[in-house]
């Protein structure tokens, strides 16, 4: 393997993926780099300027003027950040979060177009190999929480989030089969009739798969939004995944106005609990139940969004 192995392959594949004219690849605006800022924001719960410059390697000035073309098209609002006033929090619009979705349903099909040329036979030795190049390059370390994106569920995914936690809650605490049929109901439900506008889930995805989830879903309580399905893989544990979806509820339903979120879950899930009480939530109530074959002691816990803590 020598240097122009590697600068003989990036050619190669920047022209594969069309990198040289992203803006007409996509039919778009936008230069590639400009996309990526677009996506990061997409994917991020909370990003000031400074985590851009640190996540994408990019020079302050050049990640301004970007900045400043997406607050001119009214991509994005940028203000002082909570934590630190010194630092300017970036977040998208919905014009921004519109066309973060339009770019990725393009890239989506381009990719999509791209892997279509491929036998499938080939798919899996071509996932290998990517792996396999994203492993040795990134000098032997595991994932990393940058890695890990959120995303809305695709094709397949609601079924992931009701098989996954039947599988897991099982293996991990021997849940029967009363539990998948809660978790089925409760997807079926928001696949069937939500509002997208007061409604979300969200997918982790790492390297290509899901990891985790959580939904945010109207609750019967008046202003009232409720957490549910709070999962992440063990194997990729440790990352922050359950803090950052956890966080996704939290701003989305703060962002749509809800005045109040609520979540139900059960004492032996010991680390959920400690995510929820990071994030402000209180206990309220708890009541002992036999459930899911096992005796247990069911919690309501509630977090006020709008800040008083009353």
């Amino acid at each position: 393997m020598t240097v122009q192995d590697i600068r003989a392959f990036n050619r190669f594949y920047t022209n594969a993926i069309g990198a040289l004219d992203y803006s007409r690849q996509l039919y778009a605006p936008y230069t590639l780099t400009e996309s990526r800022v677009l996506y990061e924001l997409a994917h991020s719960t909370r990003t000031d300027a400074a985590d851009l410059r640190g996540e994408l390697s990019l020079d302050a000035g050049y990640l301004s003027r970007i900045l400043n073309k997406f607050e001119q098209d009214g991509l994005i609002e940028r203000a002082p950040s909570r934590q630190d006033p010194r630092r300017r929090c970036v977040t998208l619009t919905a014009r921004g979060r519109e066309t973060a979705a339009l770019l990725a349903e393009r890239a989506n099909e381009s990719v999509g177009a791209l892997l279509s040329t491929v036998p499938a036979a080939d798919r899996p030795r071509l996932a290998d190999a990517m792996r396999t190049v994203r492993t040795i390059l990134a000098d032997g370390h595991g994932p990393r929480p940058e890695d890990v994106v959120l995303r809305e569920p695709g094709p397949g995914d609601l079924g992931w989030i009701v098989q996954r936690n039947a599988a897991l809650y099982a293996a991990e605490y021997g849940w029967n089969a009363d539990y998948e049929g809660l978790v089925a109901r409760i997807v079926a439900d928001f696949a069937e009739d939500h509002d997208p506008h007061l409604e979300r889930v969200w997918i982790a995805e790492l390297d290509g798969r899901p990891v985790g989830c959580v939904m945010c879903v109207r609750d019967e309580a008046p202003a009232t939004a409720r957490l549910r399905l709070l999962l992440v893989e063990p194997d990729t544990r440790g990352l922050g995944i359950g803090d950052r979806l956890v966080g996704a509820v939290v701003d989305f339903a703060r962002g749509v106005g809800y005045r109040d979120l609520v979540l139900w879950t059960n004492d032996v899930l010991s680390a959920a609990r400690r995510i929820y009480r990071r994030h402000g939530f209180v206990l309220v109530a708890e009541k002992p139940h036999r459930s899911f074959g096992k005796d247990l002691i069911g919690q309501d816990w509630r977090l006020d969004l709008s800040g008083t803590g009353e």
